[in-house]
């Protein structure tokens, strides 16, 4: 059954990955030229790493590749043509209606959580949760499923749109993320989820050339929350309704990188007496780049710690735990390297010898 739903969608996949990938490619520069005249425009500050203004509504290029993907999509796909699609468009517009605002006007944090939780709420109500099968708590749950769901919207949301800081790297982390989600959702059989992944990776790729280090263009809120938005509902519709008691597992190492990093940053903030949502130089970028690394070795890093944590999603789901334990150690091997390589950094600062890096 599996091998007849490959051999009959592989190709229009394909075709919706290059429709999100050329369109978005194509229309990157304008998206510079509307951030431009709309005001959307980043100015230099102590997080950020840019010295000079910089366009930031550069994730309309993103968006409007992923919807042209869609309408094709919808021509040839009986399964789009559903109140579940309807839902995830419509909590898709608010929260690329509610991006560009914030990226011309700098919106308070409490406004944004509302208007992400309106969205989340007509995911939710148009027959998209996050559903256990097979748990022992499973009517707890299923009692649940709804504050879970929302949760999990926004939280991804919120993930994605804080690893925004360094040029490329939620670009190319949500594209490393959508194309193991593409996999995963081929493997249980949701062709609605693998368009959405495919979708997204393509249109993100399309945008990363203008926007890897060093970036004449930034997606901005427009683009980032509109990136966690399409991850999290893709995994619930294609992941966690499939893989039972595994599905969280599955997910968390698939989009690894902004869930981790938020939760490892939030927990320090919180102890720390601050609110988890106020901003600083504690993610893992800012981290590597106050070591010694420049951003493009930053973002090359964490592409590869990407990669290998969707590999070892995959692993999980075929259930092969020899050589999840493999991929486990190459990532502690990894961070093994990056940690003596800071420590070379910091001795050689120490002795008063420059350092090469941007």
């Amino acid at each position: 059954m599996l091998n007849d739903y490959i051999e009959h969608y592989w190709l229009l996949y394909v075709i919706i990955f290059g429709v999100g990938f050329g369109i978005a490619l194509f229309l990157t520069p304008w998206s510079r030229v509307i951030s431009i005249a709309l005001g959307a425009v980043a100015k230099p500050s102590p997080r950020g790493m840019h010295k000079k203004p910089i366009p930031r509504m550069g994730g309309l290029a993103i968006v409007l590749g992923f919807m042209a993907a869609m309408v094709v999509a919808l021509f040839f796909m009986e399964e789009l043509r559903t109140l579940q699609f309807a839902g995830f468009i419509v909590g898709g517009i608010i929260i690329v209606g509610l991006g560009m605002l914030d990226d011309i006007y700098e919106l308070k944090a409490g406004i944004k959580f509302a208007v992400q939780i309106v969205a989340a709420l007509v995911v939710v109500f148009t027959d998209t949760r996050i559903i256990f099968v097979g748990w022992p708590l499973q009517e707890v749950f299923t009692t649940f499923s709804i504050p879970i769901t929302i949760l999990w919207i926004v939280g991804i949301i919120n993930a994605l749109n804080l690893i925004d800081g360094v040029d490329g790297l939620a670009a190319g982390v949500t594209s490393i993320a959508a194309l193991f989600l593409t996999v995963l959702c081929i493997m249980t059989g949701s062709p609605l989820a693998v368009v959405f992944a495919a979708a997204l990776a393509g249109s993100c790729l399309g945008f990363l050339p203008r926007n890897f280090s060093p970036a004449d263009v930034i997606m901005g809120d427009t683009g980032s929350t509109f990136l966690g938005y399409v991850l999290a509902v893709s995994s619930i519709i294609g992941v966690y309704k499939s893989y039972a008691a595994l599905s969280v597992v599955i997910v968390v190492f698939a989009l690894a990188l902004p869930i981790l990093d938020t939760v490892f940053v939030s927990i320090r903030r919180v102890l720390s007496g601050k609110a988890p949502w106020r901003p600083d130089r504690g993610h893992l970028h800012h981290k590597l780049i106050d070591r010694g690394y420049s951003q493009k070795q930053t973002v090359v890093i964490l592409y590869i710690v990407s990669i290998i944590a969707g590999g070892i999603a995959i692993l999980i789901a075929v259930q092969d735990i020899r050589a999840v334990i493999i991929g486990l150690v190459l990532m502690l091997v990894l961070f093994s390297i990056i940690y003596a390589y800071r420590k070379r950094v910091g001795d050689r600062d120490k002795s008063g010898k420059s350092d090469e890096s941007e």
